[in-house]
């Protein structure tokens, strides 16, 4: 997404990477002002709600000016770099000089003003050259064309603002989210922000006004004055020790995790249940793979034993994988496994899945496991890959946690937590003997898997792990 700002200068702006996000936090900038850059190079690196994405710049020129330091969470739409293209642009500088002052603003009146579908980092190319056929006769239409300026300009966060009496309040997407979320009227909100923006702010300072509202209802309309002053006297008391507590702003997947979470927890009924299982054969099976050639160089462990566990349960019990559409009141069955695997990384919990696995033989299984946990790990792991989960898996053992009541991951109708494997005294074969034994928990969604669904797809891994050789006679 880029923007004409001078006749060799673009502003490129901070794009949305396809997941329909609203904002990104600049994790690092890769160049400085007066550094060359070439078309397609990777210019900065920034973290949505999703992941880590770099974003190469779609042009060749020396880099001008960086408009955010490293650390700003900025709007998508907004202008975070100039580059200088020098020559690169001739024929648009052929027709800014030979058109007057107003014809250099026609350009920008035309821009789309909604959102278009575009390329990670580049933008509506179409858009920022289609000049030739401008609409000349347009003129008498000046007073909407300023109007739609004005608005753009001010919702992108620079120029001047114009009075034009918006038809409602001007705010960003995050912040009117966080308006409707407090119960708070835009309308009634007054502005502190450049141009006259909402900003967060002043949403939370309308959202404590309510209490001394009574105070001004008094007689003397000069007295109200006074009554306000202590309206000031709560924010004092947000005061907090800073050698004692910390306070870490909530953002990219850290925020995305809550808000799934907590969208999760109270929209879909959750039913657990739990199985403790012998899977001492599967970890006799677990080193016999490793020594096997079919598996050299790859990651061979139980997570893998379990993975294909139950992805042969749900080939056995399919209704298990399906999702709930509350628009349409369907059941939505899937007839392809995305198997999700919960992994812990320095930004915070993700979800990335294995598109198709239950298509994938066990080294094939193997090395998408291995791929999919060392991306997560380097901080690499794209929004696709986190999207279209169908069933989850979270190995709460590695923590030394014997087992969980695991939330569903949006979406999806069930997840498995994997418990510690442990030495413990067990039956087998009529007699007390130290046994490897983990315990499974299955969560799942009450609205379209009953109690017997559930427990048939927890059996069956139980039964699978306890007796591998079922891999092959169920599969």
């Amino acid at each position: 997404m880029t923007t004409m700002t001078e006749a060799s200068v673009r502003e490129f702006k901070m794009p949305d990477v396809g997941e329909g996000l609203t904002e990104a936090e600049i994790l690092k900038w890769y160049v400085q002002p007066g550094d060359t850059v070439t078309d397609g190079q990777v210019v900065c690196e920034v973290e949505t709600a999703k992941a880590a994405v770099e974003l190469p710049i779609p042009y060749d020129g020396v880099v001008r000016e960086l408009h955010f330091p490293e650390g700003t969470t900025v709007d998508v739409g907004m202008a975070i770099i100039a580059v200088d293209v020098a020559g690169g642009t001739a024929p648009l500088v052929e027709a800014s000089a030979q058109a007057p002052a107003p014809a250099e603003k026609e350009p920008e009146e035309a821009k789309p003003q909604g959102r278009q579908p575009v390329l990670v980092g580049y933008g509506v190319a179409a858009s920022s050259t289609k000049r030739r056929p401008r609409k000349g006769a347009d003129v008498p239409r000046q007073e909407p064309s300023t109007a739609a300026q004005a608005l753009q300009s001010e919702l992108n966060g620079h120029g001047p603002a114009v009075a034009v009496t918006p038809p409602r309040p001007l705010a960003k997407p995050p912040v009117r989210k966080l308006a409707k979320d407090l119960g708070v009227d835009l309308a009634t909100v007054t502005p502190t922000g450049p141009d006259g923006i909402i900003t967060r702010e002043d949403v939370h300072a309308a959202v404590a006004p309510p209490a001394p509202a009574p105070a001004p209802a008094a007689e003397p309309v000069p007295q109200p004055a006074p009554a306000a002053a202590p309206v000031a006297t709560p924010a004092p008391v947000a005061t907090y020790d800073t050698a004692r507590e910390t306070r870490i702003p909530v953002k990219g997947v850290r925020k995305a995790t809550a808000a799934a979470m907590v969208g999760s927890a109270f929209t879909a009924p959750h039913v657990t249940e739990f199985v403790t299982v012998d899977v001492t054969r599967t970890m006799k099976l677990v080193e016999e793979l490793k020594a096997d050639k079919e598996f050299a160089g790859l990651r061979v462990n139980p997570l893998l034993l379990i993975s294909k566990a139950l992805l042969v349960a749900i080939k056995r019990n399919p209704d298990v994988n399906a999702s709930w559409d509350e628009a349409a009141q369907e059941i939505v069955q899937k007839h392809y496994v995305n198997l999700g695997i919960a992994a812990a990384t320095p930004r915070g919990l993700i979800v990335p899945n294995i598109k198709d696995a239950h298509t994938k033989t066990l080294p094939q299984l193997a090395g998408a496991l291995g791929e999919l946990v060392s991306t997560a790990k380097e901080g690499k792991t794209s929004p696709a890959a986190m999207q279209g989960g169908t069933v989850t898996i979270t190995n709460v053992g590695v923590f030394g946690v014997d087992t969980g009541t695991p939330i569903l991951n949006p979406g999806e109708s069930a997840i498995l937590a994997v418990g510690a494997i442990k030495l413990q005294p067990w039956v087998h074969k009529g007699k007390v003997k130290p046994r490897q034994v983990t315990t499974l928990a299955l969560s799942f969604d009450h609205r379209l898997v009953d109690g017997e669904l559930g427990s048939k797809v927890l059996a069956d891994v139980a039964a699978i792990l306890e007796q591998p050789k079922r891999l092959i006679t169920w599969a």
